[in-house]
């Protein structure tokens, strides 16, 4: 486990972004199937790792410390990710593109 301050998002971002420059990264079942469904690449995820907008952080989640981070890719579209903020590799728990109801913008949820 690494020591990162959990409650200052610019150093979780800051580890997010060395991970991804490493390639120190895994993807869950879940997330891939995201992947998959919402026809999200692993190139937009690193996109979104090297220069996100932290969203929400869960720094006492009952799996780990993790955090929602999001961008707008070079797609054209955003990007959510949810993912590990202490560990060596970063595990991608999952990956969507937020949508009304439960976004009613890119980083401002719905009621």
């Amino acid at each position: 486990m690494t020591n990162i301050d959990l409650q200052s998002p610019e150093a979780i971002l800051a580890h997010l972004r060395h991970q991804a420059e490493a390639d120190e990264l895994r993807i869950t079942i879940h997330a891939h199937q995201e992947m998959v469904e919402e026809n999200i690449s692993l190139e937009e995820i690193r996109e979104v790792l090297l220069d996100a907008t932290f969203v929400e952080n869960y720094p006492e989640h009952r799996r780990g410390s993790c955090c929602l981070i999001g961008k707008r890719t070079s797609r054209g579209r955003y990007v959510h990710v949810v993912c590990t903020t202490t560990l060596e590799r970063a595990i991608i728990i999952t990956v969507y593109e937020p949508r009304p109801p439960k976004w009613v913008a890119p980083f401002q949820r719905g009621k």
